[in-house]
This record gives C-alpha cells, sequence and structure tokens, in this order.
C-alpha cells in the first residue's frame, strides 16, 4: 500500500479561488467604455433639447413682439439668450437665424433657426483608436405673428 502525501501548494490549484476577479477584470473596461458611450449621448442629446427649445421660446418671442425696440428678431434673441446656458450661448449666438427680417402682416409667421455644434467621443480601449464624431444640429421653429 503506498502512502500519499498531501501537499496543500497543489490542492489549493484545484480550487476557483481568484476565477471572479479575473473575469471581473476582464469586461470591467468594456463596462466603463459603454458607460461613457451613454453619457456621451446624452449630453449631445441634453444639447438637442436645449436648441429645440430655444428656437422655439424665440420663435414666440417674435411672434409676439411686433413693436419691440430694436424689432423681432432681437427680442427673439434676447429670449433665445435668457433660455439657453452661457456655454451654449457662446456656441449658437452667431448661428441664430431669424426670417423675416422685418415684421410682416398679422398672419404671416416668423422662423428661427439655430444651428449647434457637437461632438461625442469615446477613448481608445484594447489597442483601438479613440471614436471622436463631429457634426452641427440644426433646429428650427415657426410662429404665427399677432
Amino acid at each position: 500500500m503506498t502512502k500519499r502525501i498531501h501537499n496543500p501548494r497543489i490542492s489549493g490549484l484545484a480550487t476557483d479561488d481568484g476565477q471572479s476577479i479575473v473575469e471581473f477584470t476582464l469586461v470591467m473596461p468594456f463596462l466603463v467604455f459603454l458607460l461613457v458611450g451613454i453619457c456621451q449621448f446624452g449630453l449631445a442629446f441634453h444639447d438637442y433639447l436645449s436648441v429645440t427649445d430655444a428656437a422655439r421660446v424665440g420663435a414666440r418671442k417674435a411672434a409676439v413682439s411686433r413693436a419691440a425696440a430694436g424689432g423681432p428678431c432681437q427680442a427673439a434673441r434676447d429670449a433665445i439668450q435668457a433660455t439657453v446656458s452661457s456655454e451654449q450661448w457662446s456656441a449658437i449666438s452667431t448661428r441664430i437665424t431669424c426670417s423675416p427680417g422685418t415684421p410682416g402682416d398679422v398672419g404671416s409667421s416668423y422662423t428661427i433657426s439655430i444651428s449647434h455644434p457637437f461632438t461625442i467621443g469615446l477613448p481608445a480601449i484594447f489597442g483601438f483608436n479613440a471614436f471622436a464624431y463631429g457634426g452641427t444640429m440644426t433646429s428650427s421653429a415657426t410662429e404665427r405673428l399677432e
């Protein structure tokens, strides 16, 4: 009969200790990448909603401000500036168009168009290059002159 020798180092290799931490380290970068992508998309969508709301507010202000000092388009710009953040205002202040430029007859319409630059970026991961996409979102709103 042979005697079996118990070696704790060899028997420890057969356990699953540490498997979960290895799986976690393999999956975690992908989860972080996904979370950063969701945050970037959320920020771009927030900008889109803000610009769309600003165009609507500006068109409404132009429609009800026929006799405003500086004209309806200036009243619309002032209303848009009060609606958006200072960071957004610095990006869109030169990209606002108002038509027509002069007050028309009651029932005619004012259209405010705003274009806003945006970028969505994701960091480099696992040897893949960083991803960056930029463009311009445009929103317009039309209101009847009262």
